[in-house]
């Protein structure tokens, strides 16, 4: 007859010891990796969103529609010059009026919105006639540009109507979307409710006529 052999269970030996403890050191720094490396990925990810809200006035990202982009392009008629838009957001307006043969630059706060710009700028052939930029309006001085398209929120629009006439020349011509300014008025208006438009020409909203009618008066013969 075979004999069966019953091994007693032993108790473990110190390397067997030093085995698993080992062992639970690698995974437990194994989840620690990942639980870090997720918490830095959501933190790339939601800090560019979350930064504007924290500023003074929070200009969030709303896509402007294929109406207002046509409304902005149809107040660019027979202009001519630079371009810029503050708060640029995926790039559709600049890259739209550089189809149409402007040196046109957009600004915007949020990174990821930037180089997704960029991209679609190199992707629609135009990436030599637009630039993009992140950075915060407020820091900018918009004194080289004749045409400002402008999609803003009513919080700022009194500080920005402020900024703009004393940075921008009388030839300037500047377009806001969804919200009027609240002290010009416009000299051009075109579209309806959220696609409404208006084109504001810097020569009549800070008197510019006027000014020089005073400096070069007419000589009486």
């Amino acid at each position: 007859m075979s004999k069966v052999v019953v091994k007693e269970n032993q108790p473990a030996g110190p390397q067997e010891v030093c085995e698993a403890g080992s062992q639970r050191r690698v995974w437990g720094l194994m989840v620690t990796a990942g639980v870090s490396g997720t918490l830095v990925a959501l933190y790339a990810v939601v800090t560019p969103f979350v930064t504007p809200a924290l500023r003074r006035v929070c200009l969030p990202f709303v896509p402007a529609t294929s109406t207002q982009i046509q409304n902005v392009l149809k107040m660019l008629e027979n202009r001519s010059g630079s371009l810029v838009d503050i708060g640029s957001g995926d790039g559709r307006i600049v890259i739209a009026a550089a189809k149409r043969g402007f040196k046109a630059v957009g600004y915007e706060l949020n990174p990821w919105l930037v180089w997704y710009s960029r991209y679609r700028a190199w992707r629609d052939g135009v990436h030599q006639n637009t630039k993009f930029y992140i950075s915060d309006l407020w820091k900018v001085s918009f004194s080289r540009y004749t045409n400002v398209v402008v999609f803003g929120v009513p919080q700022m629009m009194p500080e920005l109507e402020k900024k703009l006439e004393e940075e921008l020349e009388c030839n300037a011509r500047i377009i806001a979307c969804r919200f009027p300014f609240p002290c010009w008025v416009p000299d051009h208006t075109t579209g309806e409710g959220i696609d409404t438009v208006w084109a504001y020409d810097m020569k009549h909203s800070r008197g510019c006529e006027t000014k020089i009618l005073e400096i070069t008066p007419e000589t009486e013969l």
